[in-house]
């Protein structure tokens, strides 16, 4: 069940304590004397997310023999997406996992990186997103007008449709069933562009939705999937993989550059190997999600891939609206290649 989002004044509440935590010289005044920065997370203590960003802040404090730690607060307990983006920014938060969308708001040429078939799969995605010279720029554009700088990112792993009735082969039947989607203008576009009723809703619904025929489908990874028994209700799952999903890290600038450049190198690798860390245990979780969805029932259909991409290329054009947007795509496809 989705973590329920904390009331206005609750939020504000532990805003201020998250503030406390912080201590008292604030996000600019940490003079590289390190303390222990509160991370916000949206996913539960099991979520691979979680386990790898606690273990990262127990190599940081050993590393640093004690001077730099992280504290996971899980659950969206210091408030939801958007809301710790705006702290972190404000310094109330040193760092946040935050969605594409929450990024795009802020700088639409990170909708690059939510595209569909933008990444090939997982490998590809973390050869991109941890290499400098090509999103280098992108992570640090919003530094200076929200105090933000994006350390990298964190794989969601590849998304499939499923539905109620199937199978699903090519895009074509798809059409007239009623896809769930996110709030996101690319999802939307992209779900229409795959054959089907784009019907935007909360996550929190999709079960009874699917359940009461409302819905006919959704499109999600496994782990989502599994975890939110949607193959109860939705017994057939077409790996369309036509997208590569990315959650990303966000922190205040201030604190960032506030570290000496002996900490920051040691915060910096060990960031990088958080990355794949977390990867190495979306994968093992995912192969884990997929057996118990089998022996559910659930029948997994192999997919006309061109016809999905031939389908999806033109939404990828219509999102590459600057020259920075192209050449970041074009940048990202040439890493696929090599």
């Amino acid at each position: 069940m989705p973590p329920v989002r904390p009331s206005i004044p609750r939020l504000a509440f532990l805003a201020t304590g998250a503030l406390l935590l912080t201590g008292c010289t604030g996000a600019s005044g940490t003079d590289g004397e390190g303390r222990t920065l509160v991370l916000s997370l949206n996913q539960t203590e099991s979520h691979p997310s979680y386990i790898a960003l606690t273990e990262f802040g127990d190599r940081l404090e050993e590393r640093t023999d004690g001077r730099w730690d992280v504290e996971v607060y899980a659950n969206e307990t210091l408030g939801a997406q958007q809301e710790v983006v705006q702290l972190v920014g404000d310094g109330a938060v040193d760092m946040a996992v935050a969605s594409g969308t929450q990024l795009e708001n802020l700088n639409a040429d990170f909708r690059t990186l939510n595209l569909p078939t933008v990444f090939d799969d997982i490998e590809h995605q973390l050869e991109v997103i941890n290499d400098d010279a090509i999103v280098g720029e992108l992570f640090t554009s919003l530094e200076e007008s929200t105090t933000l700088t994006v350390l990298g990112g964190l794989t969601q792993g590849a998304r499939n449709v499923y539905t109620a009735e199937g199978p699903v082969e090519r895009p074509e039947d798809l059409n007239g069933q009623k896809i769930r989607v996110q709030e996101s203008d690319i999802h939307i576009d992209m779900i229409q562009a795959m054959g089907g009723s784009a019907t935007p809703m909360a996550y929190g619904e999709v079960y009874t939705a699917l359940q009461s025929g409302v819905l006919d489908g959704a499109e999600n990874n496994e782990i989502s999937y599994m975890s939110q028994k949607h193959n109860e209700v939705a017994e057939h799952m077409a790996l369309t993989e036509h997208l590569i999903g990315l959650d990303y890290v966000v922190m205040n600038t201030d604190v960032l550059e506030g570290m000496t450049p002996e900490d920051r190198a040691v915060f910096d690798e060990e960031w990088v190997a958080t990355s794949q860390r977390h990867a190495e245990l979306w994968t093992s979780e995912t192969l884990e999600a997929i057996e118990a969805a089998e022996e559910s029932g659930t029948v997994f259909t192999e997919v006309d891939e061109a016809a999905f991409d031939e389908a999806l290329a033109p939404v990828v054009d219509k999102y590459l609206e600057t020259d920075e947007a192209r050449k970041l795509y074009d940048d990202v496809r040439k890493a696929a290649q090599q």
